[in-house]
């Protein structure tokens, strides 16, 4: 066996682990720095701190993935198992484990459009929330008194609203809130806009919106924290969102969805016409039941004013009353003989006086008839103001025992079915029917048990 020279034989590189893992990442690097790579995700996981740890396999092999917190947040959806991707990014190598693994910088799904999954994802978790039920939808007021729009100030949707609006209510109060509706941070401003509006109660009704465009110049109505904002509006949010055919996640969680900015503005807002016009059908419905409700009560004060209990409590006063008319005309009587005896015994003295000074003496008689003449003046006036009295302690007596105020005093009065007064727990027996007068009204009853006076 010939033997190898020394000087042949070469010399022996030993590495490192970390060394022979620097060889390799930089080998791998310098091979794929920029790499498109097509596969299923499977053990995807969300990491606190942002970072997006995953796995890309297909049928024969896989590949650890990594998208770090800085790549993740420009994505437009969130990686979930099961899904076919395209990932593009570097080959590195992860020393501490001695792993090669694929660092994410860009990830597409495969066979659908990130923004449609994105789209996707997000609605179906906010359905899974309840934002789309509709028993937390608020209906919009009849007749706003300001509505508050959330839109661009240079697009076409704020003239075709305010068009519309003039149109239908000229003196309709507006409220614009400017702010961008496409490109970044466009959703933040829009949802700024709800929440301004909502925490200074400057409006009515919202309306949020844009005019028509593709699915990337709509995106930021399909943002969470527009949908988020919406929901939390106290005030009745209207969607207003491109054309008739776009649909966005606002759309679903407003209130009411309009298909274009210029239906929003026709739904917020009847034509003033209507209104004159509804007001005065109501106004005129209203003076036919007044009508009516005067009518009815007109007839039921008939009714009462004809029942016998006050025929009698009338007929009772008019008797007084003639009374008193009997006393005054006799009072007027006695007076007129009284004077005219009084002038009869003036006339027979004069007679036999007249030799005396005529004027004093019918000084001295005049003097003589007024002392009688004041006499009986205040005569009858105590008897008129007794009589007046009496009248007055007559008609207070009435009053208090009449049945009305009786029945005014919480009493009804209790009759059988032949109308007879029951007094007496006996007239009745259980079954019977019986009528309840009350103060107002009466009450139709059914006797379910009679109980004697103890």
């Amino acid at each position: 066996m010939s033997q190898i020279p020394l000087q042949l034989i070469p010399e022996r590189k030993v590495y490192s682990v970390t060394e022979l893992s620097r060889e390799i990442k930089g080998m791998l690097e310098g091979k794929f720095p920029d790499v498109w790579v097509a596969g299923e995700v499977s053990n995807f996981r969300a990491a606190g701190s942002g970072h997006y740890y995953f796995t890309l396999k297909d049928a024969n092999a896989q590949l650890r993935a990594i998208c770090f917190r800085n790549q993740a947040r420009y994505l437009k959806f969130k990686p979930q198992d099961g899904i076919s991707v395209i990932a593009r990014g570097r080959l590195g190598v992860y020393e501490a484990r001695g792993e090669y693994q694929l660092y994410v910088e860009l990830l597409e799904p495969a066979g659908l459009g990130a923004l449609q999954l994105a789209f996707e994802q997000l609605k179906a978790r906010l359905a899974a929330e309840g934002l789309f039920d509709p028993a937390r939808k608020k209906p919009l007021p009849l007749l706003p008194r300001t509505v508050g729009i959330v839109t661009s100030p240079a697009g076409a949707a704020i003239g075709d609203i305010l068009r519309v609006l003039r149109r239908r209510f000229p003196n309709m109060n507006a409220l614009l809130y400017p702010a961008k509706v496409q490109g970044e941070g466009a959703a933040q401003e829009i949802a700024a806009g709800i929440e301004y509006l909502n925490r200074h109660a400057l409006v009515d009704v919202l309306i949020v919106g844009r005019g028509g465009g593709s699915l990337e110049d709509l995106w930021a109505f399909n943002e969470e924290v527009v949908a988020r904002a919406i929901t939390a509006s106290r005030i009745p949010t209207i969607s207003a969102v491109g054309h008739e055919t776009d649909f966005t996640i606002a759309d679903f969680v407003a209130d009411l969805r309009a298909p274009t900015p210029s239906a929003a503005a026709e739904l917020v807002v009847h034509r003033k016409q209507d209104f004159v016009s509804e007001l005065s059908e109501r106004a005129r419905r209203m003076s036919q039941v007044l009508r009516l409700k005067l009518s009815e009560s007109r007839g039921r004060l008939t009714e009462l004013a004809m029942h016998r209990v006050f025929q009698t409590l009338a007929t009772r006063i008019a008797e007084r009353a003639q009374r008193v008319d009997d006393a005054a005309v006799e009072m007027n009587r006695m007076i007129r003989e009284k004077l005219g005896e009084s002038r009869h015994r003036w006339l027979e003295t004069s007679a036999g006086v007249v030799r005396y000074d005529f004027g004093r003496l019918i000084s001295l008689k005049g003097a003589a008839l007024a002392e009688p003449d004041t006499k009986l003046s205040t005569q009858f006036a105590v008897y008129l103001n007794d009589r007046k009295a009496r009248l007055s302690q007559v008609a207070a007596i009435l009053s208090e025992r009449s049945p009305l105020t009786i029945l005014n005093r919480g009493y009804s009065i209790t009759r059988n079915a032949q109308g007879h007064i029951v007094r007496d727990a006996a007239q009745v027996a259980v079954g019977d029917e019986i009528a309840v007068q009350l103060h107002r009204g009466r009450l139709a009853a059914e006797v379910k048990k009679t109980e004697a006076e103890k």
